[in-house]
């Protein structure tokens, strides 16, 4: 990477490549963010640094090089917001913790209302974001415009009645942070094993003592599973079945342009939500591909769909050129939000279900699943996110909050 004008040069080394040892006290599969975040908070927080951070392919290569970078908090339900909030509140001071900077760029998040049932939707939100202590405002067209002038909020079609506004969200540079975490996780002695598949687990009864890799086992005290939309491949071999669906999610990005869009703008009606990259380049998203799949590409239609709804809302998109799109695999679950806990087997932990949600989750996530992998208990923040809800029925389910993918 060169340095420009905001970045410093990265040091010459980020992390080390070592050979795995035979035996860890931990081993995480999976070096995307919350893989990485996981391993940090393990070490920081519980002083445990014989960790093996092990990957299918390089670091941070999957989801975490994927994701569109948008962070927030103002979700629905008490367990989210608290959840997501401790996230937030985290990412404001990581770069400063992991002397390394990734941009944080606090820029704000519209979150828009066509009808008047949505303007409902979206008040009530924003009053239960405010009894739980989460910054959020109802905003109306005119104060919309002052805000973003770029979007059409007369459009006849698709009129904008008002949004929710939260001042503290935005954006970041993914490949940064993935690379801030791993150059600190490596000063702590984490050894990170990429391009080694794990294929399945080593067992003795009802406890799992090491994970199988593509190249031989590898022992552990204690296993966490930080492995997005591939996590049920894995667990399937112990016939721990888990509500999980996978299914591509796809982005776009335009030419890069100059600063013309000054903040995010999430639409549930239409099914878009867009932002402006640090570099220039416009940044489009909406919801998953509807059909199951692991491969790392979508389909045609989404993407029509996806640039129709943006050029609604923002006319002035019409002339830009689409460069480039992509997709990721997520892992879906009933209710919208992750399955973070033990699982049926003694020492072997699940961290996955985050759908559309992962990256904006990633030091919240780590910290609390560092917690419950180091105590063998689930934190306070992810206790009501265990397994079990599922046949309890005591759901929480945010797919008003996270019905446009990001």
């Amino acid at each position: 990477m060169v340095a420009d004008g905001n970045t410093p040069a990265p040091p010459e080394r980020l992390w080390r490549n070592p050979e795995p040892k035979r035996n860890y006290d931990v081993v995480i599969v999976g070096a995307g963010g919350h893989g990485l975040a996981t391993a940090y908070y393990l070490a920081r927080n519980h002083g445990i640094t014989d960790i093996a951070v092990v990957e299918r392919g390089w670091l941070a290569g999957g989801n975490m090089a994927r994701n569109t970078t948008i962070i927030r908090s103002n979700y629905l339900l008490d367990a989210s917001a608290a959840l997501y909030d401790h996230a937030l509140r985290l990412w404001e001071e990581l770069h400063e913790e992991l002397d390394y900077e990734f941009h944080l760029s606090q820029r704000g998040v519209l979150n828009l209302a066509h009808t008047e049932q949505e303007v409902r939707d979206a008040r009530r939100r924003a009053f239960a974001n405010e009894l739980n202590g989460v910054d959020a405002e109802w905003l109306t067209p005119d104060e919309i415009s002052e805000i973003c002038p770029i979007l059409d909020t007369s459009n006849p079609r698709y009129p904008v009645l008002g949004a929710t506004y939260q001042r503290r969200a935005g954006i970041a540079k993914h490949d940064l942070v993935a690379w801030g975490l791993a150059r600190k996780c490596d000063e702590m002695g984490v050894d990170f094993i990429q391009n080694r598949e794990v294929t399945g687990f080593v067992t003795d009864g009802d406890r799992v003592i090491g994970v199988r890799t593509d190249s031989g086992d590898i022992g552990a005290g204690r296993v966490g599973l930080a492995a997005a939309g591939r996590t049920t491949l894995l667990t399937d071999t112990l016939g721990v079945r888990l509500p999980l669906q996978s299914h591509p999610l796809q982005a776009m990005a335009t030419e890069i342009l100059e600063p013309v869009h000054p903040c995010v703008v999430m639409s549930n009606h239409v099914h878009v939500y867009t932002s402006q990259a640090h570099k220039g380049e416009l940044v489009l998203g909406a919801g998953i591909d509807t059909h199951n799949g692991y491969a790392q590409r979508g389909s045609v239609h989404v993407i029509e769909n996806q640039l129709a709804a943006a050029v609604e809302l923002f006319p002035v998109f019409a002339r830009a050129h689409l460069l480039r799109t992509w997709a990721g695999t997520v892992d879906v679950t009933p209710d919208a939000s992750p399955i973070i806990g033990p699982t049926p087997y003694e020492n072997l932990f699940v961290n996955c279900g985050w759908g559309t949600g992962g990256f904006k989750a990633t030091p919240g996530a780590g910290w609390v699943f560092a917690h419950t992998i180091a105590t063998g208990k689930p934190h306070p923040l992810n206790e009501p996110y265990g397994m079990e809800r599922f046949t309890s029925g005591a759901l929480i389910d945010e797919h008003g909050a996270a019905a446009v993918a990001h």
